[in-house]
């Protein structure tokens, strides 16, 4: 086997490997376009439900060294 061989080999074997994609068609970018508003759509509804539940003022005035006093815990 020479070496034009072995890359004609790999060569043939991507070509190959690339009829998955005409398989699939475009299907898998539909999927993927899915999962990520199914993800955008979990991410912003778990956002909500922890902000819910933050004790810290939203104003940046109001939060001026909430972060030093010791013992304080947010809930």
């Amino acid at each position: 086997m020479t070496w034009t061989d072995f890359v004609y080999k790999i060569g043939a074997t991507f070509q190959w490997s690339f009829g998955f994609f005409e398989f699939v068609q475009n299907y898998f970018n539909t999927f993927l376009i899915v999962l990520g508003f199914f993800g955008f759509y979990f991410w912003m509804r778990t956002q909500k439900k922890l902000s819910d539940k933050a004790t810290v003022s939203i104003d940046v005035e109001e939060n001026k060294g909430w972060y030093k006093n010791e013992g304080q815990q947010l809930k």
